[in-house]
């Protein structure tokens, strides 16, 4: 009898013991390379090559006032050379959250100003261009915050996106 009992005591403490290792185990952080992800989606969405170009410099300042002062990890922001169609995706990893949330807020700005409001016009001028960038979404994960605006793929990035972050 003490032998079965010391089995069972040794058998509850062993569970016990691989239960706890196992509540300590930590997700992996994602990792995305927006690169990548861009390049993939230049595939499923059939943009042809030069159809989207990367803004960066004055423009980025222009449209994104305070962005490039942020410390990123990656940076990438596309938008169609010459189209009345809505289609700009900004992609940003930054170094702390702190700097995810300010990215987030300057995404969001741009969306805030393509659409206007009643007391000043936005940037947008039709009413097909407000709609899409009614529907524009900043996502943020993380350390990750990407800004989607686009007339014919919103929904489909946004579900990539979201997919890849684990949301």
């Amino acid at each position: 009898m003490k032998r079965w009992m010391t089995f069972v005591l040794a058998l509850a403490v062993t569970a016990g013991i691989l239960s706890a290792c196992g509540g300590e185990t930590q997700q992996p952080a994602v990792e995305l390379d927006f690169q990548q992800f861009y390049a993939d989606l230049e595939e499923v969405c059939g943009w042809g090559e030069g159809y989207m170009v990367e803004i960066e410099g004055e423009l980025l300042d222009a449209y994104y006032p305070g962005l490039s002062a942020l410390s990123a990890k990656q940076l990438l922001i596309m938008a169609p050379m010459m189209s009345a169609v809505v289609n700009e995706m900004a992609f940003v990893e930054c170094e702390t959250e702190e700097d995810a949330s300010e990215a987030a807020a300057i995404l969001q700005a741009r969306i805030d100003y393509q659409v206007g409001d009643e007391e000043t016009p936005g940037g947008a001028w039709y009413p097909e261009s407000i709609a899409a960038w009614e529907k524009g979404e900043v996502i943020q994960q993380g350390t990750y915050v990407a800004m989607v605006a686009s007339a014919s793929y919103q929904d489909e990035i946004v579900s990539r996106l979201k997919e890849v972050l684990g949301l």
